[in-house]
């Protein structure tokens, strides 16, 4: 998500709430809930007001979980809705903090609030020993981010515009990263393939390789992160605010934000913690359904994790992000879809894995070749289109189109043999006696 309220004044850039000469409505002071109500479910962005119809689900989820456990189906179903409007408050309640923040500290508290729903929905699947569906969850939302929202911006942009342009520091540094996080990501799986050719170790010892390589590079992605916020934050943060500057000047729909209420930090750090709980709840129920789903209705474990479950994780970053797009804020909406790229990268994979550790449990970074595939191919894919720093709703159609194509080809995925999505997945269901 991209911070809001940030303006320029007397030409320059103000950091925190709107320049003097721009703000809209009143500051508002103390706390009304009932007002406050009114502000959340008609100040978020266009798209993201739509899932406010979905706001029934949420007692619906949370009562049918108490009073009919044994409908595995509904309950799936209704806590997986309930998640998009809860999340959606989440990103926008959060946003009310970021709009007091400088420009790009704002971009960076607003994702990582928004990770919060991804690395929720991941330690509890981690506790459920459900290692095949984490990993296809964190490729799945790079893959939902790089093709399905990226596409779907370009396509929502050129539908207004014939091209849209955006900044060579956002696409640089972004791609880079890109790069640079596919890359690790995919040595594990290359290191296990080309091992188990040779034969050289037993399945046990190279499963405990695997381990040992996974840990290393989760604390050496995390201080490529830690590197990242440096980047942003410090030494060339002119650069990024700049660019967030220019592209918030374009944005069509700017002078009516500008008019809109907030909430006053009692408020929004109110609706943070009450969606933050929902959306906590929400997912326990949901992570609960899935060895039924599995087992009773033949959905392939990967395909709840890379094309249900991060649909529903990011669905509000997804929609700001088609919102931003549709109103020429290019530069924000990209920001917004590599930095939550790089951070399921970067941010909560590590997490995970060093959750695991802490915890003796043996998740590893080794992916499914297929899996790994299909997210270097959108990475060549996105890449190509951005590096012109241009975008036309073709190129926006064409990586939806293939993110379909991984949507039906993931949908005849088999599940390992022997496994449930409540199996132990990954090295501990090969080998449950390695060392920690």
């Amino acid at each position: 998500m991209q911070p809001q309220g940030h303006g320029r004044h007397h030409g320059k850039v103000e950091r925190g709430a709107y320049a003097p000469a721009e703000t809209g409505a009143p500051e508002r002071r103390g706390c009304n809930p009932f007002r406050a109500l009114i502000i959340v479910l008609k100040s978020s962005s266009t798209l993201g007001a739509c899932t406010n119809v979905l706001i029934p689900f949420v007692p619906i989820g949370l009562v049918l979980h108490w009073l009919k456990p044994e409908w595995h189906l509904p309950i799936f179903l209704t806590n997986y809705l309930a998640m998009i409007p809860m999340a959606n408050l989440l990103a926008f309640s959060s946003a009310q903090f970021a709009r007091r923040l400088p420009r790009v500290l704002g971009v960076v508290i607003q994702l990582s609030v928004a990770a919060a729903v991804e690395i929720i929905l991941c330690l509890m699947l981690l506790f459920k020993n459900q290692y095949e569906v984490i990993k296809a969850a964190l490729l799945g939302s790079m893959l939902a981010n790089l093709l399905l929202c990226t596409g779907l911006c370009f396509v929502a942009g050129g539908i207004r515009q014939k091209e849209q342009e955006f900044s060579e520091t956002v696409v640089e540094t972004g791609g880079g990263l890109l790069l640079l996080s596919v890359a690790a990501l995919m040595l594990p799986c290359a290191f296990f393939e080309s091992v188990s050719a040779l034969k050289s170790y037993t399945p046990e010892q190279l499963e405990h390789k695997i381990l040992h390589i996974s840990r290393f590079t989760a604390v050496l992605l995390l201080i490529a992160f830690a590197l990242y916020l440096l980047f942003q934050l410090a030494t060339h943060h002119s650069e990024f605010d700049e660019a967030l500057a220019e592209s918030e000047a374009r944005n069509k729909d700017r002078l009516e934000e500008i008019r809109k209420q907030n909430l006053t930090i009692s408020e929004a750090a109110f609706f943070t913690l009450l969606s933050l709980a929902l959306v906590t709840l929400h997912a326990y129920f949901l992570v609960g359904q899935i060895h039924y789903i599995v087992a009773k209705n033949n959905v392939p474990d990967a395909f709840i994790g890379l094309i249900l479950v991060p649909l529903v994780e990011k669905a509000a970053e997804h929609l700001k992000g088609i919102d931003e797009a549709w109103n020429n804020a290019m530069d924000h909406a990209l920001a917004h879809l590599l930095g939550s790229t790089i951070q399921t990268a970067l941010l909560v994979s590590p997490i995970v894995v060093l959750v695991s550790w802490a915890a003796h449990k043996t998740f590893d970074l080794n992916f499914e070749i297929f899996m790994v595939i299909a997210l270097v191919f959108a990475v060549l894919i996105v890449g190509n289109f951005i590096k012109d720093r241009k975008s036309n709703y073709l190129e926006g159609a064409l990586c939806v189109i293939f993110y379909l194509l991984i949507a039906v080809t993931t949908w005849y995925y088999p599940n390992p043999a022997g496994e449930g999505a409540e199996a132990t997945g990954g090295t501990e269901g090969m080998n449950s006696t390695i060392g920690h």
